[in-house]
């Protein structure tokens, strides 16, 4: 993905809920996007398969896969890569599934829409996907509604429609959010399992720093639909640059340090989005804010050491312990 930019078109003014974002993602390798709620996380992936609600659309930018760039793609050819070449997981499982329909009879849906197979293979298929997930009794729960299944179970089936079809790329928005700490190990242990049977690419979109420090091999920081900082895994965590990202490893509890110190709380709040100027959003949050950031526009991703790319003109050039 190259320079995308996503913006609402509303009555109040354009939301610039993506900002000019770029990132790529190599087969068979977990890219973990974190940061704030309403950074522009979710909107991100969204923008990748066309699929951002009304009043939003995506005005600029490159989204290749695999030689393709898929703004480019007609509607019946960005179905096809849909649920089969590129899946995604959204955030609420129960709200991401028809009520009124079985949880087979919408994953049957999803298989025969792709593939040229009869409605009692697709069935054999779906009860084959609810199984891999791990969920008892799957013949059984293809004929149940969602109302009848637990958040966790839910959250399972959307994991298995998503991934019946094993596509090449796994787009999953917060897959644990609103779980038990139980029910979170096992859908994280559930992707990395797939992903390293399948080959699979997965975006994981999370504001949890813990599951994106256990799953992911590279991290992408956002903030006001900015991109601020890009390292692989442990050397965001070991060495972050960017002072929002400082702040956000200063928020959260470590076993390293002593349990009677106060975390540190990141002062201030996110910008609006509809009166975004030219200069670094993060600027009236921000500690180390200069006479720089004041006059000069946002500043862009420079590469401080091999494959660590900050966008801050006083970054953080020391260990944050």
């Amino acid at each position: 993905m190259r320079d995308l930019r996503t913006e609402f078109h509303t009555k109040e003014g354009v939301v610039r809920a993506v900002n000019g974002v770029s990132l790529s993602v190599d087969r068979g390798k977990v890219l973990g996007v974190m940061g704030e709620s309403g950074c522009g996380k979710t909107v991100t992936g969204l923008s990748i398969l066309n699929l951002v609600p009304f009043p939003g659309r995506v005005i600029e930018g490159v989204i290749l896969f695999e030689g393709r760039d898929l703004r480019n793609l007609n509607r019946e050819d960005l179905r096809r890569v849909r649920g089969k070449e590129i899946a995604m997981v959204f955030q609420d499982a129960t709200a991401g599934l028809n009520p009124i329909l079985t949880v087979g009879t919408q994953i049957e849906e999803m298989l025969t829409s792709h593939l040229p197979i009869s409605k009692r293979e697709a069935r054999r298929l779906s009860v084959e996907a609810l199984s891999r997930m791990g969920l008892p009794d799957p013949a059984q729960i293809v004929d149940r509604y969602t109302f009848q299944l637990s958040g966790g179970m839910c959250q399972r089936v959307m994991l298995a429609m998503s991934l019946a079809l094993d596509p090449k790329v796994l787009i999953a928005d917060e897959p644990t959010t609103g779980l038990d700490v139980t029910l979170q190990a096992e859908i994280l242990n559930q992707i990395r399992t797939l992903k390293d049977k399948l080959g699979s690419s997965i975006i994981l979109i999370s504001h949890d720093l813990g599951v994106i420090a256990q799953m992911a091999d590279e991290v992408i920081v956002m903030y006001a639909g900015h991109v601020v900082e890009r390292a692989d895994v442990k050397t965001l965590f070991q060495r972050p640059m960017h002072p929002y990202t400082w702040a956000l490893m200063q928020s959260i509890p470590r076993l390293d340090q002593p349990v009677e110190g106060r975390l540190r709380s990141l002062q201030g709040a996110p910008p609006d989005l509809l009166d975004l100027g030219p200069e670094c959003p993060f600027m009236p949050r921000c500690n180390k804010t200069t006479n720089e950031c004041r006059i000069e526009p946002m500043p862009p991703l420079v590469e401080l050491e091999p494959g660590h790319l900050v966008a801050s003109y006083n970054p953080i050039r020391h260990d944050w312990n």
